[in-house]
């Protein structure tokens, strides 16, 4: 869905999707939708002499990637309240450095005539989710010496220390 700053100045949009797994590629091949994306909320002109866009709104998703200790897939659920702001990127000028004040880092740029809802929700997403994606806080990970995922099997391999100067500690 498109939204149009000639059109959002004729009037606000609404939107209500949900968006199936496949259609919005995250950039990632790890990182795949497991169910629909919905969305609900508003898009308007922030005023009539600018050509700002306001999107206001929620998102619900649940995501699925593979977990970074023990690399099994696991569940995230994202949901995430949209309150965000974009300006024309032509309105910046790339050459003049500039003090940005604290309202201004909320503020996103477009290129175009609007924004794309399926883009701004890849973005809403992608910042919600955790940066180290585990299964379960007490994930066991992978064992470094036989490779097993210590969540199913008990191995038994001794962890070894292999730098040296971590072993003055041993004798503690």
């Amino acid at each position: 869905m498109f939204f149009s700053v000639r059109d959002l100045g004729l009037r606000s949009a609404q939107f209500d999707v949900s968006i199936e797994p496949g259609v919005i590629d995250f950039l990632d091949p790890k990182l795949r939708q497991a169910g629909p994306l919905k969305a609900k909320g508003t898009a308007a002109l922030l005023s009539h002499s600018e050509d700002g866009i306001h999107l206001q709104g929620a998102l619900d998703v649940t995501m699925e990637a593979d977990c970074d200790r023990c690399l099994e897939p696991a569940t995230f659920p994202v949901t995430a309240e949209l309150n965000l702001y974009y300006k024309p990127a032509s309105e910046t000028d790339e050459d003049e450095e500039a003090e940005l004040d604290e309202g201004e880092a909320e503020i996103a740029f477009y290129e175009g005539g609007g924004i794309e809802l399926n883009d701004v929700l890849r973005e809403q997403i992608l910042l919600t989710l955790p940066f180290k994606r585990i299964c379960k806080e007490d994930c066991l990970g992978i064992c470094p010496e036989c490779g097993q995922i210590r969540n199913q099997v008990e191995c038994g391999c001794e962890q070894k220390i292999v730098d040296p100067r971590w072993s003055a500690l041993k004798e503690i």
